[in-house]
């Protein structure tokens, strides 16, 4: 598949079909991951697929413990705070459906940080992730290509303890991210709807802008 037709068809796909994602795929899929740059080729990355259903429930349900517990989505989720924005309450009450099924994906696939030294020495920080989410989106658009669905999620930071516990976790490695994958069920790929290039773009500083040939 032509390169920008990937990129311009990638979309969050959050219900997947209960068929299984053969291995070959998963493998070309990360094989390109690891085709991303990092800070001084330090490639401080390894990454956790999970297919194993008991593994999944577990993990899914410290995030539905979460999501019930704090429910960190019920402002936010007000019709009233969003009643002239309904394609936010829409959006928004997906991911709250998202929480309580997000074990059902096929793969969840968790890329881990192993140790960090440019740009940053603090594993933690935000800038450590630069060189993890370069290989992060490689994963996503070669499974855009292959036909998987996929999306990045930060559920991980509510399933911690979980997923240390379920997948034996060393104490020096963090978790960067969550991704469900598997093949779409009931959504279709892009085209993506997005703000135009022209009005989010700045020449040689912030006040100049240019209109789009």
């Amino acid at each position: 598949m032509d390169y920008f037709k990937v990129a311009h068809t990638q979309r969050a796909i959050r219900r997947f079909k209960p068929d299984p994602v053969p291995e070959d795929i998963l493998w070309r899929m990360l094989d390109t991951a690891i085709r991303a740059p990092s800070g001084s080729n330090t490639q401080p990355w390894a990454w956790l697929v999970v297919r194993d259903s008991a593994k999944k429930k577990a993990i899914g349900d410290a995030i539905r413990r979460h999501r019930l517990d704090k429910n960190p989505l019920a402002e936010e989720q007000d019709p009233g705070k969003f009643a002239e924005k309904q394609a936010n309450v829409r959006m928004l009450a997906g991911a709250s459906d998202f929480y309580q099924s997000v074990a059902t994906a096929p793969v969840l696939v968790i890329p881990c940080l192993t140790r960090s030294s440019t740009p940053d020495y603090d594993i933690r920080s935000l800038l450590a992730g630069a060189s993890i989410y370069g290989a992060v989106q490689n994963l996503m658009l070669a499974g855009r290509a292959l036909g998987v669905g996929s999306v990045m999620t930060t559920f991980n930071r509510f399933a911690d303890e979980s997923l240390r516990r379920e997948l034996h976790l060393p104490d020096e490695v963090v978790p960067a991210c969550l991704i469900p994958i598997g093949y779409p069920e009931g959504q279709r790929f892009g085209p993506t709807t997005r703000n135009p290039v022209e009005s989010v773009t700045h020449w040689d500083g912030w006040e100049q802008t240019l209109p789009r040939p």
